[in-house]
């Protein structure tokens, strides 16, 4: 029987009844979390929650809420990235160059 293939049965995957990004929402809904703390909650790798998180920043717009941002400090110097754009834990303090960077920690509002 070549060419035919068998009838296997897929594992059952937990089922998710919201979208990664409504996962996310409403864990930082009355929480203050890092991407860290969202990656574990919600299942996904630090990196994606970054990603979702710059969507939902995007999406948001204010209407259902507003992402509200604690900004990344340095551990040693004390350093706050205020003006810093990208989600993303900075890699260096600009000031001392240290590497050891609380990252920032995200809700909504």
């Amino acid at each position: 029987m070549r060419g035919r293939s068998k009838t296997t049965e897929l594992p059952v995957l937990s089922e998710r009844y919201d979208t990664v990004r409504h996962e996310i929402m409403a864990a930082l809904k009355g929480a203050t979390l890092t991407a860290k703390n969202i990656s574990s909650e919600v299942r996904i790798t630090e990196k994606e929650a970054y990603e979702h998180l710059e969507h939902i920043q995007k999406s948001l717009g204010g209407v259902h809420g507003l992402l509200v941002i604690t900004p990344a400090e340095c551990k040693k110097c004390g350093f706050i990235f205020k003006k810093r754009e990208r989600l993303k834990k900075p890699g260096r303090c600009p000031v001392c160059h240290n590497e050891a960077i609380k990252p920032p920690a995200f809700s909504i509002e």
